[in-house]
């Protein structure tokens, strides 16, 4: 009997949306039904937490009040009268899933309506096109929360800038305790401990939306970020998903602003870049690349040309050149004692 052998791809997207992600770039490297809508859960809870870093402090006590008594399912079980900390609730709010807490820092932060109403301009500033969110928390049988894999992945790439929150999400154990009691609270979010590269994330699930998960993980300095949703093996799927695209794509700052050298009729002293352009890149893409720098006939607003960066000839990116303050003054009146010397 011949027994033949054919090679067949091991990683099976379990995800009925899903989208991998370059966190820096914004670059998407890979997308399942990326804009089909669906109930979201508590993956919710990011864009709450990137609402109350923003119009909170992390250090306010908050009283918790009777608005905890309407939640249910996965709680951290506060007491109406107790009183933590912002900080405290946000890590009750990532690391356990807090129900009760996402209501309880909604309503200190700017009223619940308020704060809903916050999260939806928030996702409109975001560019999340088909996201519409109804209540801080994820749960679904009252009100609901809608988005795409693509517009969480976009929350997920903005939220990432923010410091607290990338230690929040990325915390395995937090001790806290309040007037009333002492809590300890590890993190539901498993693939912290069941994948080196992962640094973060936050999983989801309600019956009507299923399991949902957005990760973050980082190799070398390549940090991608996966959103799935109503995905029956999400950690194992995000796992696959992470070796697949860390082995095809690797991070490269094609514009550097501590190696920046042009020719130009400015001195190297003069010009100078401020942003460093980063970008997940293939091995078989790196030979089409290129960059076309700009000077622009007079400067505006300090800036005084531009770098385009080009993939297989499409645009990718653009680096702004600035001309330094005195340089700029040092030429004016180089002009100027000419037109003087002239008239």
């Amino acid at each position: 009997m011949l027994l033949f052998l054919f090679p067949v791809s091991c990683l099976a997207d379990t995800g009925h949306s899903t989208v991998v992600m370059d966190v820096i770039s914004g670059r998407v490297l890979y997308s399942k039904n990326s804009s089909s809508k669906q109930l979201i859960a508590s993956t919710t809870k990011l864009m709450t937490c990137i609402i109350v870093l923003e119009n909170s402090k992390l250090e306010d006590t908050i009283s918790v009040g009777e608005e905890v008594l309407s939640m249910y399912g996965t709680n951290i079980y506060i007491e109406v009268g107790e009183k933590l900390t912002v900080k405290d609730l946000l890590y009750g709010l990532i690391l356990r899933s807090g129900n009760d807490a996402a209501l309880t820092l909604a309503v200190h932060t700017l009223g619940e309506d308020a704060f809903v109403r916050k999260m939806n301009e928030k996702a409109i500033e975001l560019g999340m096109k088909n996201t519409s969110f109804e209540n801080p928390h994820g749960l679904d049988e009252n009100t609901k929360n809608y988005s795409t894999a693509y517009d969480m992945a976009l929350l997920s790439s903005y939220a990432y800038q923010n410091s607290i929150y990338r230690d929040i999400i990325s915390t395995k154990k937090y001790v806290t305790k309040s007037n009333y009691k002492s809590y300890i609270w590890y993190n539901r979010m498993s693939l912290l401990n069941r994948y080196e590269y992962c640094i973060g994330g936050k999983n989801g699930y309600t019956p009507k939306a299923g399991k949902s998960l957005v990760s973050y993980a980082k190799k070398g300095n390549t940090i991608l970020t996966i959103v799935s949703l109503d995905d029956p093996s999400i950690y194992e799927n995000h796992r696959e998903l992470y070796e697949k695209y860390f082995s095809i794509y690797r991070s490269y700052s094609i514009i550097d602003p501590h190696s920046f050298m042009m020719e130009s009729t400015f001195t190297s002293d003069e010009l100078f870049l401020k942003d460093t352009f980063q970008y997940p890149l293939s091995k078989e893409e790196l030979e089409n690349v290129a960059t076309l720098v700009e000077l622009f006939p007079k400067t505006v607003d300090s800036k005084a040309g531009v770098i385009t960066i080009f993939l297989h000839n499409k645009r990718i990116g653009q680096v702004p050149i600035f001309i330094r303050e005195n340089e700029k003054k040092k030429e004016k009146s180089f002009f100027q004692c000419i037109i003087d010397w002239i008239f």
